[in-house]
């Protein structure tokens, strides 16, 4: 097994601190390709697969995860050459707890080793960036609305100070700004909130189990749309999710589907694995078990 471990060496915090120590031992079992600049897992990854890696690992946070799924699927065929795996070294991790895996360092290291493998759906969505469509991948989550303003708004300093936290500052900051007008419908179903989320997965934000209806493996996406995004909603929300409860219809609006379009009459930015990558409108579309990855 041939495996392309991609880290960014600048990253900070104690997991990345645990990882270094360790850079020895792994290195004997991978090779390890280091990131310059943000952005720079992408095209590593895709280098990994022209140079006949079968395993390519992601050492970092959703972010870096979502960096390397893209360099996969760059690359012709990418996703039939490769298995994904993960190193949680990130400030929430939520991919690795929708999986499963311990950000234990050791632990991690070995259920890569053991290689068991599945596959999993893999999310598509196509927004504008730069004034034109743009194609990307995403693992877990996607959100357009205050979500993706408040990702806008993260200070990254504070976020290295804070940790989860810092979403919270910044979430504030964006429920001042105004409001956006999101439609989405999947040619049956449609709704129009503040705040839209799609879920592969049933975890948001790493402890919020937003999505319980979601499964990996059924072709489908769940959409959440809330009517309005305010203290209040948020308020209830967060009360109801913490306490393992389903949002109530007159909260959010549920429903899932193979496919879903977004629009706005004003400039909205959307996010997937908690990183902006451009603005509506949006389509969003997904193919069944096609992401080969490395599980516990």
């Amino acid at each position: 097994m041939r495996i392309c471990v991609i880290f960014n060496p600048t990253a900070r915090g104690e997991k990345a601190k645990r990882f270094r120590r360790h850079l020895d031992t792994i290195g004997a079992d991978c090779t390890l390709k280091q990131t310059t600049a943000a952005g720079g897992a992408r095209p590593l990854a895709a280098e990994a697969v022209r140079e006949g890696f079968n395993t390519v690992v992601a050492a970092g946070g959703d972010g870096t995860l979502n960096e390397v799924l893209n360099g996969i699927g760059d690359e012709p065929n990418g996703f039939e050459r490769i298995r994904l795996g993960l190193l949680p070294l990130g400030t929430v991790n939520v991919f690795a707890k929708e999986l499963g895996l311990p950000t234990e360092l050791k632990r991690a290291w070995q259920i890569l080793r053991q290689g068991r493998e599945a596959n999993i759906d893999l999310p598509r969505v196509t927004c504008v960036v730069n004034g034109r469509p743009e194609p990307r991948y995403f693992a877990q989550l996607a959100g357009a609305g205050l979500d993706a303003r408040a990702i806008e708004l993260v200070d990254w300093q504070l976020k290295k100070r804070l940790g989860p936290l810092a979403y919270v500052w910044a979430g504030m900051a964006a429920l001042r700004g105004p409001a956006s007008q999101i439609t989405v419908t999947n040619g049956k179903d449609s709704a129009t909130g503040e705040l839209v989320l799609v879920g592969n997965g049933r975890f948001y934000g790493g402890k919020y189990r937003l999505f319980p209806r979601a499964d990996l493996r059924d072709g489908l996406l769940e959409v959440c749309v809330f009517p309005r995004a305010n203290w209040l909603t948020l308020a209830r929300c967060t009360g109801m999710l913490l306490a393992r409860r389903d949002l109530p219809a007159s909260v959010a609006i549920s429903f899932r589907a193979e496919s879903l379009s977004f629009t706005s009459p004003t400039p909205t930015p959307i996010e997937v694995d908690g990183e902006n990558i451009g603005h509506l409108p949006a389509t969003f579309t997904i193919e069944r078990e096609k992401l080969r990855i490395i599980v516990p």
